[in-house]
C-alpha cells in the first residue's frame, strides 16, 4: 500500500461491517454508497470491520469482506489522538500513515457502530463525520432510554416495558408475569439494535419465551412492547443539521406478519408505497414529530424516523428513529428523498458537507478555560 499524495480531493473513509448483528446490512449499505462516489470529487479509502473487531482496509476491501477473503487487507486504525491525524496502516510493531482524512463516512448500523462508540472515537480524533453525534446516536440506538425522551418531549409512543438479561435468567416467570400485563401481541426487541434483527412478534406465552431468549441473545436490556393490533407502518427521512427537513412520508406493506429482517434483506419483497396514501393533515403531523424527535435527541446528518398508525383509532404512535438509517438499493431512506427531490447521489454528497459543516460548529467550540483574571 502506498501512501497518498496530496490531493484537491477530499479524503473520505468509509466503514463498513462492524462487531454488530446487522454487520450483512452494512456490507450492503456500503456498496451502494461506495457505487455512487464521484471519484472526481472523492479519494476514497475503504476500511471494513470484522465480526470480531478488526479494522482492515486495501485496494477494494469491501468486495473482499463480501467474499470473505480478508486475508491480503492491511490491518489499519484511527488513533484517539488529535495531534496524530489520519488513518493508520499497523504493520508489525510499526503505525504508518496512510492518509489524512477530510471526513468519514460510517456506514455501520447497530451496535459498536450507530451507538455512540464509534462517534465518541471520531470525536476524540477530531475528524468530521456524517451523521449523529455521541448523545445522538447513543439515546436513538437504545430503545429504552428514546422512549423516555420521546415522552419527556409530548411525542406518542406505544406502551413498553424494559427488562435485563439477567432478570430473564434469573426468574424468566416474573419477566413473563410483568410482559403480559401490556397485553397480547407484544414485540420482543434487544434495546440497542435494529434492521429487525431479534425481533419477534408474539401472541401467546410460548412466544413471548422464545422472543425473550431470542431478544437477550443480542442485548442486555430487551424491550417488550404493546403491539398495535391493525397498523400501518410510515417511515420518513429527515435530513440537516440545526435545521432539519423531512421528506415526504413513505409506507411499508410487509410481505410477512411484520417488517422483518427476511422481508427487508433476504426475500425484499414487502412493498413501498412512496409517497404513503395518507391525508395532508395526518402526512404532516407525522413530518413534525419526525423532525421534532430528530431534535429532541440532538440529532444531526440523517434520520430515518418509524411510525405506527392505528387503522382502527386514526392514532400516530413514533416507534424509533434510525440514525444511520439502511442505505440499500430497496432502503427507504433514500428511496423518500428521491421521491422528495434529491436523488441518491446529491444526498450522499448532501451529507457529506453537513459533515463538515458540523465539525466547523464543533472548531468553535472552547476547549480551555478563559479568566477574565
Amino acid at each position: 500500500m502506498t501512501v497518498s499524495q496530496p490531493s484537491p480531493k477530499l479524503r473520505l473513509v468509509v466503514l463498513f461491517g462492524g462487531r454488530s448483528g446487522e454487520h450483512e446490512v452494512s456490507l450492503s449499505s456500503a456498496r451502494s454508497v461506495l457505487g455512487v462516489l464521484d471519484p472526481a470529487r472523492y479519494q476514497v479509502f475503504e476500511v471494513g470491520i470484522t465480526h470480531e473487531g478488526a479494522w482492515l482496509t486495501g485496494e477494494n476491501a469491501h468486495r473482499a469482506f463480501t467474499d470473505g477473503q480478508t486475508g491480503g487487507l492491511t490491518a489499519c486504525t484511527i488513533l484517539p489522538d488529535p495531534s496524530k491525524p489520519g488513518l493508520y496502516a499497523i504493520r508489525n510493531t510499526q503505525v504508518v500513515k496512510i492518509t489524512d482524512i477530510d471526513v468519514v463516512l460510517p456506514v455501520l448500523h447497530g451496535t459498536f457502530g450507530e451507538d455512540g462508540t464509534m462517534q465518541g472515537l471520531l470525536e476524540l480524533a477530531d475528524v468530521a463525520y456524517v451523521g449523529a453525534g455521541v448523545t445522538g446516536a447513543s439515546v436513538g440506538m437504545d430503545k429504552g432510554v428514546f422512549k423516555d425522551v420521546m415522552r419527556a418531549n409530548g411525542i406518542p409512543v406505544v406502551e413498553a416495558a424494559l427488562v435485563l438479561r439477567s432478570e430473564i435468567e434469573r426468574d424468566l416467570e416474573a419477566v413473563i408475569q410483568k410482559s403480559e400485563a401490556l397485553g397480547y401481541p407484544v414485540f420482543v426487541k434487544p434495546a440497542n439494535l435494529g434492521s429487525s434483527v431479534g425481533v419477534s412478534k408474539c401472541n401467546n406465552r410460548s412466544d413471548l419465551q422464545e422472543g425473550l431468549l431470542e431478544a437477550a441473545a443480542y442485548d442486555r436490556r430487551v424491550l417488550v412492547e404493546r403491539g398495535v393490533k391493525n397498523p400501518r407502518e410510515i417511515e420518513v427521512s429527515v435530513l440537516g443539521n440545526d435545521a432539519p427537513q423531512a421528506s415526504i412520508p413513505g409506507e411499508i406493506v410487509p410481505s410477512r406478519e411484520f417488517y422483518s429482517y427476511e422481508s427487508k434483506y433476504v426475500d425484499g419483497t414487502s412493498g413501498l408505497l412512496i409517497p404513503a396514501p395518507l391525508p395532508d393533515e395526518t402526512a404532516s403531523l407525522i413530518r413534525e414529530l419526525a423532525v421534532k424527535a430528530f431534535k429532541a435527541i440532538d440529532c444531526a446528518g440523517m434520520a430515518r424516523v418509524d411510525f405506527l398508525l392505528d387503522k382502527d383509532s386514526g392514532d400516530v404512535y413514533l416507534n424509533e428513529v434510525n440514525t444511520i438509517p439502511g442505505f440499500t438499493s430497496i432502503s427507504m431512506y433514500p428511496k423518500l428523498w428521491e421521491a422528495s427531490g434529491l436523488p441518491y447521489a446529491a444526498l450522499v454528497d448532501r451529507l457529506i458537507e453537513l459533515a463538515l459543516e458540523r465539525k466547523a460548529e464543533r472548531d468553535r467550540t472552547e476547549r480551555r478555560f478563559r479568566s477574565d483574571t
